[in-house]
Formats: structure tokens, sequence, C-alpha cells
């Protein structure tokens, strides 16, 4: 329908999590039309992101190269016995939202689908052990409690199911988050008073 340079573009913008190809192609005949200097700021912005853009060495959290770990993770206010382990940034943001969680984060980049097990490789459960194992390492205490804050989906359940079997033969306590939260809700768009209830209803 389109020529291809436009469709490669809706194709791309597609790929987008909660964009569907309706939306995509909005986007797409939208830079078509855009002034030029708009779409080199866009494109000199998506360079300088992955340019100057790293991860948290503790908790994977966006944050500028040089940084190294994010100011969640310096805190010294923070009980660093405590993590929370989230599928994605915007539901450590939501949490951090509540203003009552006071332990640290781990990122796990992602889920795992009920029916594709081959989707364990998206998570991050090697760099989970590892930061539970040699916490020396990262100059942080043994953790104590591991929160799993999976979304309440068929593919949050899994991992968090995942997570629990893993957990369990390394001998760390885990709790999930309590009540509060419906099923088939995402933690990032859940409001400051549902995940307080959540959180502190974990068990």
């Amino acid at each position: 329908m389109y020529p291809p340079p436009v469709e490669k573009l809706i194709h791309l913008f597609s790929r987008f999590p909660t964009i569907g190809k309706r939306t995509a192609t909005r986007f797409a005949l939208y830079c078509l039309d855009a002034p030029k200097e708009e779409i080199d700021d866009l494109i000199d912005s998506l360079k300088e992101l992955k340019k100057s853009i790293s991860k948290c060495k503790i908790c994977f959290r966006s944050l500028e190269k040089e940084e190294g770990i994010c100011s969640i993770c310096k805190d010294e206010r923070r009980n660093k016995k405590i993590i929370c382990v989230v599928e994605k940034e915007t539901d450590l943001h939501s949490i951090e939202k509540a203003n009552e969680y006071e332990g640290i984060y781990f990122i796990l980049g992602g889920n795992i689908s009920p029916l594709k097990k081959e989707n364990l490789k998206n998570i991050r459960a090697k760099e989970l052990k590892e930061r539970i194992v040699d916490n020396k390492k990262f100059n942080l205490p043994k953790a104590e409690e591991i929160i799993i804050a999976t979304n309440q989906n068929p593919e949050g359940e899994a991992t968090a199911i995942y997570l629990e079997k893993i957990l369990n033969e390394m001998k760390i306590k885990s709790t999930r988050l309590g009540r509060g939260l419906s099923t088939g809700s995402e933690l990032e768009y859940a409001d400051e008073s549902t995940l307080l209830a959540a959180l502190k209803g974990r068990k």
C-alpha cells in the first residue's frame, strides 16, 4: 500500500511496546510530512541515546554511562538486603511513586511466555543469581528477601513461578506482591494506593 521506505518504518514502529500497525502507520506518515529539522533532531536524539546511556551494574536501570551505578543503588538510606524484582524499568518507577518501598531493585528486562519456554533467554535470570551469590562483588550485603513483583498476567505468573523455583533452590526467601493488584493488570498502570497495598500485603 505504501512505498517500501514507509512500509519499513511502519514495521519498525510496530515493534514498539503497545504500538499496533494502525498507530505505527500514523507515526510513519507523520515522519513523512514532518519538517526535515524535526526528523534530523529525532535521528540525533536516537543516536545520542545509544551513545550516552548505559545500564546500572547492579539493577540494570538506565543511566548515563559515566555513572556506573544508579542513584537508588548508591543511596545509603536504602535497605540493600531486600531486592524487588520487576519486569521493566517503568515498573520500577511506578513502585517508586508509591513512596513506600525502601529496598533496591533488579530489572529482569522481560518476562516468560507460558507457551514459549525459549523466552527464558529474554530475562536476566543468570544475572539475578550472580547478583545474589556474588554480593561482595557489588559491595552489597547478603540478600535476605527477594520480592517478585511481576505483572498479574500469564507471562508475569510464569516468570514468577520460574524465579521462585530458582530462589528456593538457592534457599533465599522470596515473597510475592499481595492483594490489591487485579488479575491481568500491569504494574506500570497501577495507581500508587494499589501498589502500596500490594507491597504491604506481600507474602
